[in-house]
């Protein structure tokens, strides 16, 4: 069984070790991080400090943009804008990874704490009732200070969160505590 996890676009291109997992992955991106690809690649702006790495996470962002261009990629990822909430159909990279498109749609429900990008991860899992997969240390605090009902793991932890994770069951009683 493929694990789902809700994660940025640019996390996928900035952390390798993600796509080489030990089981099959479907990586869920919400539109607006894709999106967000496009500005990374196009800027100015260091993504990276190291200006090696910075070079080389780029080269990954265009190689992500490309693979998502692609024309039956496109078509599936056109198909799922055309509704708000609406999934693609799953654009394979290999046997293992494979991401779905969601056409998510940032509401205020979370505004106070949360920007637009955050606001449509976290609904998104929300949504989906599936993981979240975070760098951001602040995004995760601030995650459990309001409380709100996602079930997220650290960058660091992922091979646990594909190899063990919680199931929801072990999820809802974790919350309930």
């Amino acid at each position: 069984m493929r694990r789902r996890f809700v994660i940025e676009a640019v996390m996928v291109a900035t952390y390798g070790q993600l796509l080489v997992p030990s089981r099959p992955v479907d990586f869920v991106l919400p539109y607006s991080t894709v999106l967000e690809l496009y500005d990374m690649k196009e800027s100015a702006e260091p993504v990276m400090d190291d200006p090696e790495e910075d070079k080389h996470v780029k080269l990954k962002i265009a190689e992500l943009i490309s693979f998502f261009e692609d024309p039956l990629n496109r078509k599936k990822i056109e198909r799922a804008l055309q509704m708000p909430w609406r999934e693609s159909s799953p654009l394979l990279l290999n046997d293992i990874i494979q991401f779905t498109i969601v056409h998510g749609i940032d509401n205020a429900q979370y505004g106070e704490y949360f920007d637009p990008i955050e606001t449509e991860l976290l609904l998104t899992a929300m949504k989906l009732d599936i993981p979240l997969l975070s760098d951001q240390f602040e995004f995760q605090d601030r995650l459990i200070e309001a409380e709100v009902p996602v079930q997220v793991y650290d960058i660091e932890d992922y091979e646990f969160a594909v190899e063990e994770g919680l199931s929801p069951a072990e999820w809802e009683t974790m919350r309930d505590l």
